[in-house]
């Protein structure tokens, strides 16, 4: 399959204001918290040169691969177990992955996750669970 060409420039909009206060250093908020968008931001800024030369196919694949990471580190810290330090601290890293590649992955598609994320946030949102 061939590789789309890169983007021409940002399609993720440039960090907003929130309407009760301006953000924060780096796109945080007042309280320090960062945001999607500014994580997202931070990716793109950091990294979308080469990860639109990869293309979709290429990210997806490190996306699933440090998914499998993840598996992995929720196994050796799975209830009954008593995970090492080191292994709790692999299972927080390995969140991080999997939430920058997909923030990678957002960004060599056009997509702004704070916006998609709205779904969830909106009154009239998704409701039920997946058994």
């Amino acid at each position: 399959m061939p590789t789309p060409p890169p983007h021409d420039g940002p399609r993720v909009p440039p960090h907003s204001s929130s309407p009760n206060a301006a953000p924060g250093p780096a796109g945080r908020a007042p309280d320090g918290s960062l945001t999607v968008r500014a994580f997202q931001e931070l990716i793109r800024a950091r990294y979308y040169a080469t990860d639109a030369a990869r293309g979709t196919p290429g990210t997806f694949m490190w996306l699933i691969e440090e998914v499998g990471e993840l598996a992995t580190a929720l196994q050796d810290n799975a209830p009954g177990k008593t995970p090492t330090a080191a292994q709790r601290a692999n299972l927080e890293e390995e969140f991080a992955d999997v939430l920058a590649w997909l923030a990678t992955l957002a960004n060599v598609n056009g997509v702004d996750l704070e916006r998609a994320l709205g779904k969830y946030t909106r009154s009239g949102g998704p409701e039920g669970v997946k058994d």
